[in-house]
């Protein structure tokens, strides 16, 4: 049987789960892609229904069979590959974390959410603290963290409440005005603080700040965007903690 109708509960509650409200009422996400759908999976996690063009319907059998045109209709793709997971949401309990981890001051751009999610489960920094950020588990960020979102810890939450977690974790806040952070060699635990793609750091966190680094660049350059400042912050930061050992 093949599904054709929007008013069918399940194509209504997929179509709901693109809005973060309903995310929070279903405690479920979305997960698009024959290749995301199938690293979730293998990552552990908690596949509540999958959808599935006809032409897709063979790879994952558990799937529920929709129209083409229909399917069309709930994906956020330009391109559907032809496949959806609705996914639950981790129960993650804020803790401090086990090692290097980000604090994401206000980031707004969910596509620059996801690409600091992936790039941190690239370089191994497992918890990412999300202070007033656009929601990492919406379609578009779960798209740009290209499954990275399955292999860190994502805590969402207001700055007061992160920052508890953060308490005895030197910040070290990446801004234009510190040092260069190539040669700058952190303490063995420190959270990154990546600030938002306008504003910059808020005031709260560059006051708590131990540490203030900076990416060099040439004065024909005002600034970077904020995953790849992040990206290159990740990568110097691990590179000189790891030769200081």
């Amino acid at each position: 049987m093949i599904i054709t109708s929007r008013s069918n509960p399940l194509i209504k509650k997929f179509a709901a789960l693109s809005d973060k409200k309903f995310r929070r009422q279903y405690g479920e996400y979305l997960v698009e892609g024959t290749k995301p759908v199938r690293e979730c999976i293998q990552a552990g996690g908690e596949v509540v229904n999958i959808i599935a063009s006809s032409r897709n319907a063979q790879e994952f059998p558990q799937a529920v069979v929709v129209s083409d045109d229909l399917f069309k209709s709930v994906s956020s793709e330009k391109t559907p590959q032809g496949v959806i997971a609705a996914v639950k949401l981790p129960d993650m309990p804020l803790r401090p974390p086990r090692g290097p981890c980000l604090l994401l001051d206000r980031l707004q751009d969910p596509g620059n959410v996801g690409t600091i999610i992936r790039t941190a489960n690239a370089v191994g920094f497992e918890d990412v603290y999300l202070a007033d950020c656009a929601d990492p588990f919406s379609p578009k960020a779960v798209r740009a963290s290209m499954s990275g979102i399955f292999f860190v810890n994502a805590f969402c939450g207001g700055l007061d409440e992160l920052l508890k977690a953060l308490k005895d974790v030197p910040l070290v806040t990446a801004d234009m005005s510190g040092e260069n952070v190539f040669s700058f060699v952190p303490p063995a635990k420190f959270c990154l603080c990546i600030g938002n793609e306008g504003g910059g750091i808020s005031s709260v966190v560059r006051s708590l700040s131990s540490y203030t680094v900076s990416i060099p660049m040439r004065k024909s350059c005002e600034s970077l965007n904020a995953a790849i400042s992040a990206a290159v912050a990740m990568y110097a930061l691990l590179n000189n903690s790891r030769r200081s050992i």
